[in-house]
């Protein structure tokens, strides 16, 4: 149950930070907002290691080098959702990010990849990914 309402809080804080972001950008420029957003998150997180932090950085020496392309990958996608949400909107942008989370997510668990279980990937996921993308295009449309 925890997992669904941390599912559902990570949801509504990425649409707002999407939203929030994309209005900061048209203000201080694209690459600025960038270096706002992933700035605040490094000092919010230090923070947050410094009082609550179990780990250890030494560890990293035993980690696959690619999984250290995750702060790249919040580079390009708060890039990438400014960009999305600027354009299309929020629900259309929030909603095309969704879709290709869960077909990314699908490949990730049908193939085992990056030290996933592998899921069974079938039909019905595909049909489901299917029906999110004819909700999004009856919601875009306007007869």
């Amino acid at each position: 149950m925890l997992a669904i309402i941390y599912a559902i809080i990570s949801g509504i804080s990425m649409t707002f930070q999407g939203v929030f972001n994309t209005r900061l950008e048209e203000k201080v420029g694209t690459w600025e907002t960038n270096v706002i957003v992933q700035g605040t998150a490094l000092v919010i997180t230090l923070i947050i290691v410094i009082f609550f932090g179990k780990g250890s950085f030494k560890a990293i020496k035993e980690v696959n080098k690619l999984y250290l392309l995750g702060g790249v990958l919040g580079v390009v996608i708060t890039f990438t959702v400014i960009r999305s949400i600027s354009s299309m909107g929020a629900t259309i942008g929030i909603g095309t990010i969704l879709v290709a989370q869960l077909a990314s997510a699908g490949i990730v668990d049908a193939f085992g990849l990056f030290g996933t279980e592998r899921v069974t990937f079938g039909f019905r996921e595909f049909l489901g990914i299917g029906i999110m993308i004819l909700g999004i295009i009856i919601f875009k449309w306007r007869g």
